[in-house]
């Protein structure tokens, strides 16, 4: 279908940089120092004073505007809903840590009542995170191992295996708070731009494997020790599968029930969302009869099943941090720090976007970091957030972290008055709470079939981080997909898909010639385009792709000239008295021009002393031959070029000298200010580089050549009759001494 599509018409000189800048005044902005910003960023008023105020301590600003009778009752229902909900999560992921159940509501608790002042988030639950506590058991397991002696820290003398698992957790957590905190008071919190959505889906599946292995030791009964380090899921497994005929039938019929259960009623909360108020919080109800028929039947002795146990009751004074810790964990605490804080502004990016506000990932850093080393103080484990917490605070009803200091207060009853409640909880039933939430992330399996038909390297990316963590472990992992993730990078602008455009016609555009069924291509005029940044890694290959699009190497073609040009100018010495031994020594030796120095070789072509105009084009003497050059015009197209180094120009300058020695005209369009600048400053520009090669845009360029190549037949210049007439009998008459040498020499052999 024919639509009708509004045209416009412009009128203006043709304009290259050096005309654009005469016509129209540019204005040169000064720019800032480092010494500049220093002193702007230290300069204090009363307006940045409160401006860093409210940017340190976010709760003033939204607090202002708390719409109380609107927003109070969604936001207690809210924190009710999560509460619940952290509270089994805290159980089950603090198993996944290696520590005791009851710790698990610890991080619940005491990170949420600092992120409430600190955070700028208003959506996201703050506490314990799958992910992180795996790589916190992981840490935990290698320390205080399940068999053997722990290993020789100071502190873990008269101290039970619980409370040395307790103080590796604590202490890493410090280290963990440290480097977030470090890094937002260093304004770095850019760095989450290197984690992409692929690396963090291959790792989040990675994590979930890794989380599903460590739950089937729950989820059957069995004793399985804790194995951390490279390989650990295949030691895992097979450890298990070693004991798989120990498997408690009554954990794993009670964990298969409770799967299937809570599988189905989540798919119901998904699918009849809208019509809900609250999803149904079949976690939390599942938990109770679980407590309830465990208690009434004595799982723990009729059929010897694990159990929560001992639940601490209230809290314990707050512990300092070891320092044979810090310095044992200092490597596994890093990733840890950007893993928890990358998960957790990926996910209140989402709801700020959803409800329109802003948050500042420094701040989130800084808030991250002060919370865990908050509640490390007081024996909690690394905290992040839970994708399915988030969804269930925001879905129901929460606007504020109010819903989430509610959510706090929920853990805090339970720890100090309701525990005990929980100690008849099988812990077969927490395994299958975790493996039966692990959905989500598992089923980001089927990205591998869409990345690897939209996006090749990136589905590299996904897989290598995918089975670098999987198999290496989580901190070796994140560094791998990092790694594959920076190469691809440097793969695409290293090797990027140059292209030759054409002129679509009747319109002022350039498109790839091998995209369009009509375009129209000049005669001898190229346009090049390379679609990256040129730096010292891909001159080269910009080089010589700029050679494969015009089809000759002009290096080549000036020696091959230069060699052919000094015969020429022996033969026009030796015209009127050449003897037949000088021929045969001019024509025989065809070591005379390989003679000549390698530099000399590739100096501009000396036409000077010739009296006549030289066609590189025309039938030279003897065998000399030289490559036909139908070009006279070659455009690069800068449009996509973001910026230069220093080796790049080098070898830009390079390139250009040589197209020019060989009479074809370069011309560089649609560059950009700061490259001119820089080219400017770098003394690019010289007798043969000038800056009239440069043009605003690619037509301007195209129609400046048009108009100097007017009055060419077949794009080359007619020459004067003159010289085409003494051009034509000069090398008539040195044609017959070559070939008049090349008979005697064959009557010589």
């Amino acid at each position: 279908m024919v639509t009708l599509r509004r045209q416009y018409a412009v009128a203006r000189p043709v304009y290259s940089e050096d005309s654009l800048a005469e016509d129209h005044e540019k204005v040169y902005r000064l720019r800032k120092t480092i010494l500049d910003h220093a002193r702007e960023y230290l300069t204090c008023d009363s307006k940045r004073a409160k401006n860093a105020v409210l940017s340190l301590l976010p709760i003033i600003g939204w607090m202002r505007s708390y719409r109380v009778r609107e927003w109070l009752l969604g936001d207690v229902v809210s924190g009710i809903s999560t509460g619940l909900v952290a509270i089994m999560q805290g159980l089950a992921f603090s198993l996944m840590a290696s520590l005791p159940a009851s710790y698990g509501l610890y991080t619940a608790f005491f990170p949420m009542l600092t992120y409430f002042f600190l955070g700028t988030s208003k959506h996201i639950s703050v506490g314990s995170f799958p992910v992180l506590s795996l790589m916190v058991g992981a840490v935990v397991t290698r320390l205080v191992p399940d068999v053997g002696p722990p290993a020789n820290i100071t502190g873990f003398q008269n101290l039970t295996q619980d409370q040395q698992r307790v103080l590796v957790a604590s202490s890493m957590t410090f280290l963990v708070g440290i480097f977030q905190l470090a890094m937002g008071i260093m304004q770095v919190g850019f760095i989450v731009v290197y984690l992409s959505d692929t690396l963090v889906s291959g790792f989040t599946t990675a994590a979930a494997v890794h989380i599903l292995v460590s739950q089937l030791k729950f989820v059957l009964g069995l004793t399985v020790p804790g194995i951390s380090g490279p390989l650990s899921v295949i030691y895992t497994l097979a450890e298990i599968f070693v004991q798989i005929t120990s498997t408690n039938i009554c954990d794993l019929v009670m964990s298969i029930l409770i799967m299937v259960l809570v599988f189905i009623v989540k798919e119901l909360n998904d699918k009849y969302k809208a019509k809900l108020p609250v999803p149904i919080p079949i976690e939390v109800v599942m938990t109770v009869i679980a407590c309830g028929v465990s208690y009434g039947f004595n799982f723990e002795t009729r059929y010897d099943v694990d159990v929560v146990g001992k639940m601490v009751s209230g809290y314990e004074s707050p512990i300092a941090p070891n320092m044979d810790i810090l310095q044992e964990s200092a490597v596994e605490a890093f990733p840890v720090a950007i893993v928890g804080f990358a998960v957790a502004f990926s996910v209140a990016k989402v709801y700020s976007i959803k409800h329109d506000y802003t948050i500042d990932g420094n701040q989130e850093l800084i808030a991250f970091g002060v919370s865990n080393i908050f509640g490390a103080s007081f024996r909690s484990f690394a905290a992040s957030t839970a994708l399915s917490r988030t969804a269930l605070q925001e879905s129901s009803g929460g606007k504020t972290q109010i819903a989430g200091l509610i959510s706090a207060m929920m853990a805090m009853i339970v720890t100090v008055a309701l525990g005990f409640l929980l100690e008849p909880l099988p812990t077969s039933v927490l395994g299958a709470l975790v493996i039966v939430n692990l959905k989500g992330m598992l089923m980001q399996f089927r990205e591998i079939p869409y990345l690897w038909r939209r996006d090749k390297p990136e589905c590299v990316v996904w897989m290598g981080t995918c089975l670098g963590a999987t198999l290496l472990g989580l901190d070796l992992g994140l560094a791998v997909g990092l790694g594959v993730e920076l190469l691809t990078v440097v793969f695409r602008t290293q090797f990027p898909r140059c292209s030759v455009l054409a002129n679509i016609p009747g319109t002022d555009l350039y498109k790839d010639r091998k995209d369009y069924m009509h375009t129209l291509e000049p005669k001898g005029v190229k346009i090049f385009r390379i679609p990256s940044p040129i730096f010292f890694a891909n001159i080269e290959f910009f080089r010589d792709k700029l050679v494969d699009a015009v089809g000759f190497n002009p290096l080549r073609v000036l020696r091959k000239r230069n060699k052919a040009l000094r015969k020429i100018k022996k033969l026009l010495k030796q015209e009127d008295d050449a003897t037949e031994r000088g021929l045969r020594d001019l024509f025989r030796q065809r070591t005379d021009g390989s003679r000549m120095d390698a530099e000399e070789l590739d100096q501009p072509s000396d036409l000077k002393h010739l009296p006549f105009q030289m066609d590189w084009r025309a039938k030279l003497p003897g065998n000399n031959t030289v490559p036909r050059v139908d070009l006279h015009s070659l455009i690069l197209d800068f449009s996509a070029v973001s910026f230069l180094d220093i080796s790049a120009l080098k070898g830009l300058k390079a390139a250009l000298k040589e197209f020019i020695h060989v009479d074809v005209d370069v011309y560089i369009v649609s560059c950009d200010a700061c490259i001119l600048e820089k080219l400017h400053s770098c003394t690019f520009f010289d007798d043969e580089i000038l800056t009239s090669m440069f043009f605003p845009t690619l037509h301007d360029a195209m129609l400046h050549v048009l108009d100097k190549h007017k009055d060419k037949s077949q794009g080359w210049v007619v020459r004067e009759a003159i010289y085409a007439t003494n051009t034509s009998v000069l090398l008539r008459k040195l044609d017959m001494h070559a070939e008049a040498q090349h008979r005697r020499d064959q009557s010589w052999s």
